[in-house]
């Protein structure tokens, strides 16, 4: 998500919000909801007269709260003395979605208004040269020209960790808080919150990790825990209070236009603030002038419940905190980027255009500039000097998808063919043709937009120009006009100057004692017969040109000749595993049309071969080499599908051993954890980059199988690893065969390289993501398929102009699953500035968190985890002091300021911290901890936005009657009811959690149940009913499925059972078991740690 919005106040616990842009919702345009105070001011639409003046941006501003122990802090809290809220000519943010009602609208029952204040927004698209543009309300379509004003607000900040010194300070500083519009606040519930420790013990069956006959009955994708040795009683969450939501607001008459506001508080104008005279010069107005303000409404500190805490039982200690509502709320930002983004396309040709958030369903249109679905950037306005870089501390880098998905509507990128000349290209640098190059002499030249090299243009390239010097042919040719586009390459762009054959798959079959007792081998034969017709094909081609192999292994190798001419296929041993050797070329890869009967029979006998086996040993290493061999014998490109369940303890090269350690965490040598066991693969992931054989892993495990080592060539080849613990085939195999066809058929290039070019000032120094690199240009990927990020960092090497831009090439050479050899290239142009101010208007929360995780994730290789996490909390604490020192307006240093493109960083960021990477709770095994470091480093942007910060809806919300999602709600215990069902989602896992309060009739329309006890946590999809509940969540279950690059695993929780403990560690704003601080918390933390920065 970016963070492009002003905050939201949810609504009080267990109440529908505002939901997850993106996705077919009914947007809340003009419509009301009860419950929660509305907006003082109505929505801004009036025109905002162009600023020339730099000024500083207008910020986020909370006040800090509780003074922290020892050391009192005085609290500016007086309206009176607040500095402005600038709105120069920075993005302004948005009204939230509509307008707020006059005083006395009815809402209708069961909803809830969404917010207090009105919400910031992102705006994105302002062409470079363009004045400040305003957006209007929800209800209107966007028009680019046209934002309204922004209005700050100010919660209050607990100190991190420490409680308010005593009660009757906390009143006092409630007291004299000042927010505009209303605030309700809900007394926390009295036995929620954060709920107990996670028990080291539960009872009932298994959880993931136990070494136990029968595996647990469902648990996520990368979680698996160590056995609980006893039970755990007294450990329910109390009953949540759905009740205590404080006074009913009064709702006030929208005004005309926002007052100006003073020193980030809410509430009214009063007077000029030192240093300024009256309004500021160029803005003599906002629109139409505002109405008289509601006096400010004070935060009634009587609404805080506040017993001495030594009076309370221990479940039920209050704690005094900030209102959750009155920090920045990430469903806000995507819900407000949605209504404001969503409805126009985005048009790709200003350069230095902020794209809609990733969760905003939006249609884009090339015109320049590579979409956003390819490429994104931490900022799209970039400092003109290294210094500057270094005084914001905010990484320029990119997300590149190169092979990316469009959805259906969108065009995909048009193959250009010039012939046996090839593409042309800049003679010094290297660049393709590309939009920004620049035609000169008459056309007969043109000169380079990243090295400035002029280049005669081939004879047979020639076109004349136009009285504006653009070509004639301009709009003919894809790569003078699109941002996005291929060639078709050359013989010189190939392998030993010769043209690639098509590439092949091989099917490589774990057989020993495992893979065949619980099923797996005669479900993955079943499935290969039918998924053989699915392999990818070119556009419109009959069938595909893909050939295929089979192996089978446990100590030794089988291999299976299945050539069409054969009767019965043949089996060939190879028991040598030190030194690997194919036995046969002829018939080992071969068409799946020619050679259909024999590969049916063989996927029919082998199942049968190995039924009796006792071998429980395996090999891993002499696998990869085999796959590798056949593929060097065939003179062709590939991939290896390995289906593997153990550590390869028997005798050959690549033996691993189990030195899985606990005792390891939070310890200097944690980091081992993380690396590979031997240097073995490292060389053997070189061999197969070289020749092109990408490895795909599917893992069975039911003990420490140390993915660290397994998953060094997969990763380096630009493979994929997908994990299934204690695989069963009942609850498990719906997963596993959605993700193994899904693998099969996904459009995957082969033999890739790529490149990324950069105009003079800037250059690309470090890569992130699946892949090998034998220079420090070059990235290199033997496949490379459409959900891989590879993930760029870019540095200065010299000044930028404000004029001229930064300008990215991305050039991708592959080979297609046809055999044909190709050049994708994306380009992208940038703003430069010289103004802070800019860089942080041009952010993109959602891309930097991205980045940052994947920094964070590779630098537990090498430091203590303990070290990666400060890094990470001091340069987001610079980022942000940086803002607050150069471009906030002056104000008490008991205020936090975010930027409005950046104020979800807190939240984001603390999500990374409390990450099973940097935090391992007491369940989370070593390998699981691997697997999600390895997976979080290929991710996309949309993909690490919902793992973070996983989608919450509530599904008794859902309108059956439509096709929209529910509203989601933020992640934390406090929103939760007893009385519904609720649907969490992480991009591995899909949470289904029940209250315990939850209507009969609701749990037989969803489960087929009479009753909550009766629901069972086995299931692992929802069964089939007929009627419109159950088809209602059905079907948003099948979308979020469609969404994701993996198949999800489904797990049903119920309140106060055993498996919440898993649920509770998603809800990403709660305090985590394993010591995570909650986003209140943290974002009091941060302040602190800002304010050090800037004292």
């Amino acid at each position: 998500m970016s963070v492009n919005q002003q905050a939201h106040t949810g609504p009080p616990y267990g109440q529908p919000q505002p939901g997850y842009q993106g996705y077919q919702q009914p947007a809340y345009g003009g419509q009301s909801l009860p419950g929660v105070p509305q907006a003082q001011y109505g929505a801004y639409n009036g025109p905002v007269p162009g600023y020339q003046q730099p000024v500083p941006p207008q910020g986020y501003f909370p006040s800090l709260g509780f003074p922290s122990k020892g050391s009192p802090v005085s609290l500016n809290s007086d309206t009176s003395s607040l500095a402005p809220n600038f709105i120069g000519s920075l993005r302004a943010p948005p009204t939230s979605g509509a307008p707020p009602p006059a005083s006395g609208a009815s809402h209708p029952s069961g909803h809830l208004a969404y917010s207090q204040f009105e919400h910031g927004d992102v705006q994105n698209g302002i062409p470079a040269s363009a004045a400040p543009m305003q957006r209007p309300p929800a209800s209107q379509p966007f028009l680019p020209g046209s934002a309204p004003t922004p209005v700050s607000q100010i919660p209050t900040f607990q100190q991190y960790g420490a409680p308010p010194a005593s009660v009757q300070q906390l009143r006092n500083h409630m007291a004299g808080m000042t927010i505009g519009g209303t605030a309700a606040s809900a007394p926390p519930p009295a036995g929620l919150g954060y709920g107990a420790p996670r028990p080291p013990a539960m009872p009932g069956p298994p959880l993931p990790g136990q070494t136990v006959a029968g595996p647990p009955s469902s648990q996520p994708n990368h979680v698996s825990s160590p056995p609980p040795p006893s039970t755990m009683a007294g450990l329910h969450p109390g009953p949540p209070m759905s009740g205590l939501h404080g006074p009913p607001p009064p709702t006030h008459p929208p005004q005309p236009g926002y007052q100006m506001q003073q020193n980030g508080s809410f509430g009214q104008m009063r007077g000029p603030p030192p240093n300024y005279g009256g309004a500021y010069p160029g803005a003599p107005n906002y629109g139409s002038p505002p109405g008289p303000p509601p006096p400010p409404k004070r935060l009634d500190p009587d609404s805080i419940p506040s017993p001495q805490l030594n009076e309370l039982p221990p479940q039920q200690k209050p704690r005094h905190r900030i209102d959750p509502d009155a920090i920045p709320s990430p469903i806000q930002v995507i819900e407000d980027d949605r209504n404001n983004r969503g409805s126009e396309p985005f048009v790709t040709g200003v350069r230095g255009q902020v794209p809609p958030l990733v969760t905003t369903n939006f249609l884009v249109k090339d015109q320049g500039n590579a979409s956003p679905r390819y490429i994104r950037c931490t900022s799209y306005n970039i400092p003109c000097t290294s210094d500057m870089a270094k005084q914001s501390q905010v990484p320029l880098a990119a997300v590149i998808k190169p092979l990316a998905a469009l959805p259906p509507e969108e065009t995909v990128p048009y193959l250009v063919d010039h012939g046996e000349s090839g593409p042309v290209r800049c003679n010094r640098c290297k660049a393709y043709m590309c939009p920004f190059m620049q035609f000169i002499e008459g056309g007969r030249r043109f000169q380079c937009c990243f090295c400035s090299c002029v280049t005669e243009v081939p004879p047979h390239y020639f076109q004349h120009l136009d009285h504006t010097g653009k070509r004639v042919d301009f709009y003919d040719r894809p790569e003078l006009s699109l941002g996005s586009y291929e060639f078709l390459a050359t013989v010189d762009y190939c392998k030993n100057n010769k043209f690639p054959s098509p590439p092949a798959f091989i099917f490589m079959i774990d057989v020993s004692y495992n893979a065949v007792k619980s099923g797996l081998v005669r479900l993955i034969c079943e499935e290969l017969k039918s998924l053989l017709d699915y392999l990818p094909r070119e556009g419109n081609m009959e069938e595909s040109a893909i050939r295929v192999g089979f192996v089978t292994y446990n100590k030794v190798l089988h291999f299976y000749n299945v050539k069409s001419s054969l009767a019965q296929p043949q089996m060939m041993v190879v028991s040598d595993v030190a030194d690997m050797f194919v036995p046969l070329l002829d018939g080992f890869l071969v068409n799946v049309n020619e050679s259909r009967t024999v590969i049916a029979s063989l996927l029919d006998q082998i199942p049968e071969m190995f039924a009796d086996t006792r071998e429980t040993e395996t090999v891993f290493a002499p696998v990869i080499q085999a796959g590798l061999e056949a593929l060097k014998a065939a003179e062709c490109a590939g991939k290896l599908f390995i289906f593997h369940t153990s550590l390869p303890i028997a005798e050959a090269p690549g033996k691993l051993k189990n030195r899985d350690d606990r005792k390891l965490i939070n310890t200097d040598k944690e980091k081992t954890l993380f690396q590979p066991q031997t240097s073995f693969y490292n060389n053997l992931a070189k061999d197969c980059v070289a020749q092109g054989c990408c490895v795909d892993l599917f893992l069975f495990p039911n003990q420490y199988l140390d993915v660290a080592t397994l998953g060094v060539v997969p990763y380096q080849t630009g493979g994929s690893i997908f994990k299934y613990a204690y695989f069963q085939l009942e609850t498990d195999q719906y997963r596993f065969l959605n993700d193994l066809r899904r693998d099969v058929q996904k459009e995957v290039g082969f033999d890739a390289v790529m490149r990324v070019r950069t105009s003079t000032g800037i250059r690309a120094t470090d890569f992130f993501g699946a892949f090998y690199m034998s220079n420090t240009t070059d990235v290199e990927m033997a496949g490379l398929d459409c959900d891989k990020t590879i993930t760029v960092e870019f540095k200065h090497d010299d000044k930028l102009s404000e004029d001229s831009g930064a300008l990215l090439q991305c050039a991708l050479l592959y080979t297609s699953c046809a055999g044909q050899r190709r050049l994708r290239i994306h380009n992208l142009s940038l703003n430069c500035c010289t103004q802070l101010a800019d860089l942080y208007r041009n952010c993109e929360t959602d891309t930097l968190i991205n980045y940052l995780a994947k920094y964070a994730y590779r630098g537990v290789l090498s430091s203590p985890v303990k070290t990666v996490r400060d890094a990470l909390i001091n340069q987001c604490a610079q980022i942000l002091a940086c803002y607050r020192k150069n471009c906030a307006s002056p104000s008490s240093a008991g205020q936090l300021i975010l930027p409005e493109c950046m104020k979800l960083l807190p939240v984001y960021l603390n999500c990374v911290l409390k990450s099973d990477v940097l935090q391992p709770g007491p369940e989370v095994t070593t390998d699981d901890r691997a697997y999600v470091r390895q997976l979080v480093t290929s991710m996309d942007v949309a993909e690490t936005n919902v793992f973070f910060y996983p989608r919450l809806l509530p599904l008794t919300k859902a309108d059956v009657d439509s096709d929209s999602l529910p509203a989601a709600i933020r992640n934390s215990e406090e929103r939760l009811s007893k009385g519904d069902i609720y649907l969490l989602e992480n991009g591995l896992n899909i949470f289904v959690w029940v209250g315990v309060n939850v209507q009969q009739g609701l749990i037989q329309n969803l489960f087929g149940v009479s009753s909550f006890s009766q629901i069972s946590n086995a299931l692992s999809t929802l069964p089939v009913l007929e009627n419109p509940f159950s088809k209602k969540v059905r079907s948003i279950v099948d979308m979020l499925q469609g969404q994701r690059s993996r198949y999800m695993k489904l797990i049903i929780v119920k309140q106060e059972d055993k498996l919440e403990m898993l649920f509770k560690h998603f809800l990403v704003e709660d305090k985590s078991l394993s010591g995570g601080a909650s986003y209140v918390d943290f974002l009091c933390h941060m302040h602190k740690e800002i304010r050090q920065l800037l004292s």
